[in-house]
């Protein structure tokens, strides 16, 4: 597993909204930026090369992991296939997206999986799940048990945030972005308030006020 990601600590000092540009109808629901767009695009990159570095030169099938990681799988494939270009070595890529649904069935042991036709394709091929975020790590340990079923040759997770929480299971993906204090965040793509802030470049803290006013 890469050890490599971006630990913010939790006293660590947030950007003020004075500094940044977002969009108009949030500017009274922002308190503070946690992770500026920049920065989340920088370290997307260098994940794409820990990624490409990792894997032979083959094919690789990416299961991106709907609604939140549609913009993190959109980034980092864009990344991927241009080190594709750039490179001597060039990894054929095939995308499927799932749906994972919170309820575990505890006697199986398994997730519910929705959105793919067919699992059954995983098998013999190198598979990289695509997350947005891993709260306790339950259900992606779940999932890859799952997944593990259709006998893939590998199976590899990259999240591009992980919660210190102290309910957490330990579990740890391959690549990891940034690892975060346990609060709620909005913003880039994948994290909503009651499905607002989606449309946010940065990753956001929210303030009592936005609470109130996106409330359902």
């Amino acid at each position: 597993m890469s050890e490599s990601f971006i630990k913010i600590e939790d006293d660590y000092k947030l950007y003020s909204t004075e500094h940044f540009s977002f969009p108009r109808h949030y500017e009274d629901s922002i308190g503070s930026i946690l992770i500026p767009h920049g920065l989340i695009v920088d370290r997307i990159e260098r994940m794409a090369r820990d990624i490409h570095e990792g894997f032979e030169a083959e094919s690789m099938t990416v299961l991106c992991i709907l609604k939140g990681g549609f913009r993190f799988c959109q980034d980092l494939m864009h990344f991927i296939k241009q080190i594709n270009r750039n490179s001597g070595k060039s990894i054929q890529l095939g995308l499927d997206f799932l749906r994972v649904k919170s309820y575990i069935n505890e006697k199986s042991g398994e997730v519910k999986i929705l959105g793919s036709d067919d699992l059954s394709q995983l098998k013999g091929k190198n598979v990289l799940i695509v997350e947005d975020i891993i709260d306790t790590g339950k259900t992606m340990e779940k999932l890859l048990a799952t997944l593990g079923k259709f006998e893939p040759k590998s199976l590899k997770v990259a999240s591009l945030l992980i919660k210190r929480r102290p309910d957490s299971t330990g579990y740890r993906p391959d690549y990891l972005g940034f690892e975060i204090p346990n609060i709620w965040i909005s913003g880039y793509g994948g994290f909503d308030y009651n499905e607002y802030f989606r449309d946010l470049d940065h990753i956001c803290i929210i303030n009592e006020h936005g609470k109130q006013k996106y409330s359902v």
